[in-house]
């Protein structure tokens, strides 16, 4: 019997990934069909659904869905989820596929089938309405008002048959883990209160703090990296892999953390966002989730602990995955290592406070970096990332929102 948390509104993980014969058969047959050509995004959700990572799903939402969720973060059945699992294509597709059909996706970068669908329904929704609920701004600079604005004008819903994971089992062979697989690893390890750190940069000297704090109260961490796409200017994963290993090796007790991949693209959605990391580590098996600071931000858009508040406001029981709340963390130099606003006394020009912007800002400007912010082992792997750029590469690092402070 697993003493891990259940998955989420259901008793087992439901995978929707063939195996085997069912898989080859599938694959043949979806070669005979109509074509939709899905983007990345939707590529890292498919992927998800196929691995469990967003059990109970069966597949795309409905209109029903979509609606429930960016207004009251249930679905039609409900069944709490933060933010709308959905696939669009162009009016011209949508108008060659008919309701109860089935069509083949597509990622439109690579050109591999990645899945069946049959669609059980094709709906236009109100993009401006969604942003607003989902990331409580329309501005055309957020990256996520952006993801949906482009979107195509119609939704597709119904259950998927996924055929592949995409490249991430090769490109990430040291770190991309399945749910069933993150789950056997820590009952082998005899955990039972797993904690999830999320991350899409390297870890500086605050993020160790936090994952410290959660190895005192819990068996154990897992640093849990996003594998998917970026925004421009963030490091990528297999730099950001490399660091966290020369991390953990160094600083960590052996046997107490955990580094695996997740393969999302980041929305930016901020509290809503936060929602989600707790919904799908509960499948993955955490049963908490570190929740620090402008958690899944971008800019200015939410305030700095937006997200921590946010799960005060969801009805009891909502997920079991828990929030590990924690305030502001920084170098004091007054107490003479990390601390936080809860911890310590003094005022702000003893404390450096740390952000894995301002530290890409200073590696992309070949700029000092004090010791207090970050290990000399992970700068030397981020230093050279940075030395080996090319000129078209380069982006500018500009100082927004809570990171500017």
């Amino acid at each position: 019997m697993s003493k891990l948390v259940k998955p989420h509104g259901a008793e087992t993980l439901k995978p929707l990934l063939l195996d085997g014969a069912a898989r080859i058969a599938e694959r043949q047959r979806a070669a005979t069909l109509t074509q939709v050509q899905i983007s990345s995004r939707e590529v890292g959700d498919l992927i998800m659904l196929g691995i469990g990572g967003f059990t109970p799903l069966e597949g795309f939402m409905t209109h029903a869905d979509w609606q429930g969720v960016c207004d009251g973060m249930k679905t039609a059945s409900g069944l709490f989820w933060p933010i709308p699992i959905t696939l669009s294509t162009d009016n011209h597709t949508a108008d060659r596929i008919k309701t109860g059909g089935e069509v083949a996706l597509v990622d439109r970068e690579s050109g591999e089938i990645m899945a069946t669908m049959r669609v059980t329904e094709k709906y236009t929704i109100d993009k401006a309405h969604e942003c607003a609920m989902v990331f409580k701004t329309t501005d055309a600079e957020h990256p996520g008002v952006q993801m949906v604005m482009e979107q195509g004008e119609v939704n597709l819903a119904g259950p998927v048959k996924v055929l592949s994971q995409g490249r991430f089992p090769s490109d990430f062979a040291d770190v991309y883990m399945t749910p069933a697989e993150t789950r056997r690893l820590f009952e082998e390890k005899g955990w039972s209160t797993v904690v999830a750190f999320q991350t899409r940069n390297p870890l500086h000297r605050s993020h160790e703090y936090l994952v410290k704090i959660a190895i005192e109260i819990c068996d154990g961490v897992m640093i849990h990296s996003l594998l998917g796409k970026l925004k421009a200017g963030d490091i990528p994963s297999d730099v950001r892999v490399k660091a966290i290993n020369a991390l953990v090796e160094n600083y960590f007790v052996k046997d107490t953390v955990v580094q695996s991949g997740y393969p999302l693209d980041m929305r930016y959605a901020g509290p809503r966002e936060a929602l989600l990391h707790a919904l799908f580590r509960q499948n993955y098996g955490c049963s908490h989730l570190i929740v620090g600071r402008d958690h899944a931000g971008v800019g200015d858009y939410y305030g700095p602990f937006d997200a921590h508040h946010i799960f005060d406001q969801i009805p009891k029981g909502a997920l079991e995955t828990q929030p590990l709340k924690i305030d502001w963390t920084f170098y004091c130099y007054k107490c003479g290592g990390m601390a936080s606003m809860r911890t310590c006394p003094h005022d702000g020009a003893d404390r450096l406070l740390l952000s894995g912007t301002k530290l890409r800002k200073a590696l992309s400007e070949n700029g000092e970096v004090p010791p207090e912010f970050s290990r000399p082992e992970v700068l030397t792997i981020l230093r050279d990332y940075y030395a080996n750029l090319a000129e078209h590469e380069k982006v500018e690092v500009k100082l927004s929102g809570h990171s500017a402070r």
